[in-house]
């Protein structure tokens, strides 16, 4: 295994998902919401997500890659598995582990809002400003992080690392 840095511990992503959670549930009270998860890097935050949020909850699940065995974006989004859940007329909530370029998130929201949702919103752990490409943004954000390759808490490399509780 290769030398971690440690960048966000276990205990203040805990505080953070615990944070974010009581924030989307503020604001959507008790609403109805779709929940969509960004495979496979945003299932452990969701999963965490989702048990602090005392809401009607449905949940499903779209795949899309634009890495392919790198550690930088290749630029071109391509859609593996969409989602099976009619969205019209509901609260759809995007969960990303990490918002980068922001190609990948527009692709979701694109063809979510093609669907006809009452809303679409974003909540995202790891925010990477400096890469922005698309014009888009996660409406709740857990940590700003600066440009480097992080892995842990879902997030992995070549499919290694996803099981760490924390994030390096």
């Amino acid at each position: 295994m290769a030398t971690l840095k440690l960048l966000i511990s276990e205990s203040q992503i805990q505080e953070c998902v615990g944070r974010l959670a009581k924030l989307v549930q503020a604001d959507y009270q008790a609403q109805p919401l779709l929940v969509v998860g960004v495979l496979h890097g945003s299932f452990v935050f969701l999963s965490d997500l989702i048990r602090h949020m005392h809401l009607p909850i449905q949940v499903d699940f779209v795949r899309l890659s634009s890495y392919r065995r790198s550690t930088k974006s290749s630029g071109t989004v391509r859609l593996h598995h969409g989602i099976r859940t009619s969205v019209v007329c509901k609260n759809v909530l995007v969960i990303e582990d990490i918002v980068d370029s922001g190609q990948t998130l527009t692709t979701i929201i694109d063809m979510l809002s093609a669907r006809q949702p009452r809303t679409v919103e974003v909540v995202t752990l790891l925010n990477k400003e400096i890469r922005r490409e698309a014009n888009i943004t996660a409406r709740w954000i857990g940590f700003e992080i600066e440009d480097r390759f992080v892995v842990g808490y879902g997030m992995d490399l070549d499919h290694r690392y996803r099981n760490l509780p924390y994030i390096a």
